[in-house]
């Protein structure tokens, strides 16, 4: 099995593209972007199912 480092290249690429699109959609959902990114960074597809699937964080109401 010959992998050429294109191919390498080409996965992290789209490894690191995904990382960017969970760190938007954990924002959407009230999460951090910053921990969602470095979590997709380890997890891939896997944390785009988990903030898809995981109940939006209630922001506290603001005091007046």
């Amino acid at each position: 099995m010959d992998i050429s480092s294109g191919d390498y290249l080409d996965r992290s690429t789209f490894w690191f593209a995904l990382a960017l699109v969970n760190a938007g959609l954990a924002q959407t959902k009230n999460r951090s972007r910053l921990i969602w990114f470095l979590v997709s960074l380890l997890l891939g597809p896997v944390a785009t199912l988990i903030i898809v699937l995981v109940d939006p964080v209630e922001k506290a109401p603001a005091e007046s």
